[in-house]
């Protein structure tokens, strides 16, 4: 099925606008540092009449906000309505997470995240600082692409098949040197994701941010989220890395043996 029919499909059984309006918000949500008008005309191929109209009704709202330098970005509303978020009362993953997380801060002295998918990305929902001097600080609300990243990766790996070949029809952005962008090699990474049960990233996103993650998975062993630790590595800290490693799949273990049944 081509894009096109699926664009008619949509725009039969929605409201045309606003599948324009979200189309507008998924690409500020990928592009924190905000996006022109310009440029999401051409990513989205929407008229720049259109994209002007909704970004200005938008703002209007605070869901989106004009920037200095001209761009826009995501607005403060948003925070306001995702503070009003139910959760699933049987599956309150954050509050299962928080104390082990805590706990995996104290030991590890990095910040760690919790991540889930959403849609085309992957969004912190829950996150603790680090307490080294150089330690990061991850944004609850902070979304990263789906192939780039150790969080990123492991959700994708444990997509559907159909979902995965879905996914990698679409042109890989790449954001430094090590993003794998390439179809073959980035389904040998997810395999290899798979296999060993954790991920890492060596700057694929960040060029100076590393990361390991583990699988957060249900009693039937479904996967609905990644733990992560980023931090900061200027070279090759094998002792490092392996002691990261393995704390952060053993508080994955702890989360996933707390959650319940559903």
């Amino acid at each position: 099925m081509s894009n096109e029919t699926t664009e008619d499909e949509r725009d039969r059984n929605g409201v045309p606008v606003l599948e324009r309006m979200m189309e507008i918000l998924s690409a500020l949500e990928l592009q924190s540092s905000g996006e022109t008008i310009r440029s999401l005309s051409d990513q989205l191929s929407m008229p720049r009449s259109t994209v002007y109209r909704i970004l200005n009704t938008l703002s209007s709202h605070n869901v989106v906000r004009r920037q200095a330098d001209g761009t826009y970005a995501l607005g403060t509303r948003l925070l306001s309505l995702a503070s009003k978020v139910r959760a699933d009362p049987a599956l309150d993953l954050v509050s299962v997470a928080q104390a082990a997380m805590k706990r995996l801060a104290e030991a590890s002295g990095e910040a760690n995240k919790l991540s889930v998918r959403d849609n085309q990305a992957v969004v912190v929902v829950a996150s603790v600082a680090g307490q080294g001097q150089y330690a990061l600080n991850p944004a609850i609300g902070q979304s990263f692409p789906l192939h780039a990243g150790a969080a990123s990766k492991m959700l994708l790996a444990h997509m559907q098949p159909d979902e995965i070949t879905k996914f990698l029809l679409a042109p890989l952005q790449k954001y430094t040197p090590r993003t794998l962008t390439d179809p073959g090699e980035l389904l040998s990474e997810l395999q290899r994701i798979r296999d060993q049960g954790w991920a890492c990233d060596r700057g694929e996103h960040g060029a100076s941010v590393w990361a390991v993650a583990a699988p957060i998975a249900t009693p039937s062993g479904q996967v609905i989220a990644a733990l992560s630790i980023p931090y900061l590595a200027a070279d090759e800290e094998t002792d490092k890395n392996e002691r990261l490693r393995d704390l952060v799949i053993g508080s994955a273990l702890e989360i996933s043996a707390r959650i319940p049944e559903t």
